[in-house]
């Protein structure tokens, strides 16, 4: 039996560790990008390709037919993006909250009705896992501050969405992950973690869910995160 991976936003960083790693598997990879050079660079790995902007609903809203027939045994929603570092001193402006909000929250529940189903498909031993990136940082329970408070609210909002909807799709696992502190264009080269070693152990932590884990927050070194 074939496997099937499904990432979401795979052009650099994490989503195209994934990628490189599932491909030195022998995995077959099914990758989005919303550029030609992400494109190129995930065709380069040996991966099946797809056009896709989460920010676009018209993008996202053809996502459907494209994987029309498709068993997705592992699917990853990395897309996302950061915003500036202001606290709650400073309110948003409506063009930085649609451009973090669609990004992180309405592209991936744009994104749920299209592919979960194709999840539940799946044959795979213990059933089709999707994954979701979202950042300890949307973790109501442990708050300590209000630094880049759109992005909180834009990650605590994507935890809601996932919980909410392994409800509607029973034959699916769907958890969320916090990457880490990790060497990206967004973690900086500051971060303690690399990109292999976060890709390695969210791949690792997905594979190894059970059904008692459905909805589940987890860090991607497999220990849980605790309060939402």
């Amino acid at each position: 039996m074939s496997n099937t991976t499904l990432i979401l936003g795979a052009s650099r960083g994490i989503g195209l560790e994934l990628a490189r790693q599932y491909r030195a598997d022998g995995v077959r990879v099914i990758a989005t990008a919303r550029d030609d050079d992400g494109l190129a660079r995930l065709r380069a790995l040996g991966c099946e390709t797809l056009r896709l902007d989460v920010t676009d609903p018209a993008s996202v809203s053809g996502l459907a037919w494209q994987l029309e027939g498709e068993a997705i045994d592992t699917a990853w929603y990395v897309a996302g993006v950061i915003c500036n570092r202001a606290d709650a001193t400073t309110p948003p402006t409506q063009e930085e909250f649609d451009r973090v909000m669609h990004a992180n929250v309405l592209g991936a529940m744009q994104v749920i009705p299209q592919v979960a189903p194709l999840v539940e498909a799946s044959r795979a031993p213990g059933g089709g896992r999707f994954g979701f990136f979202s950042s300890a940082m949307g973790q109501i329970g442990t708050v300590s501050g209000s630094g880049a408070w759109l992005y909180r609210v834009s990650k605590a909002a994507l935890n809601m969405a996932v919980v909410s909807a392994r409800h509607a799709y029973p034959k699916a696992l769907l958890l969320c992950f916090h990457p880490g502190w990790v060497q990206t264009d967004m973690g900086g080269d500051k971060a303690p973690i690399t990109v292999p070693d976060s890709a390695t152990g969210l791949r690792t932590t997905l594979a190894a869910a059970r059904a008692e884990d459905n909805g589940a927050f987890f860090n991607f070194d497999g220990t849980r995160m605790g309060d939402w």
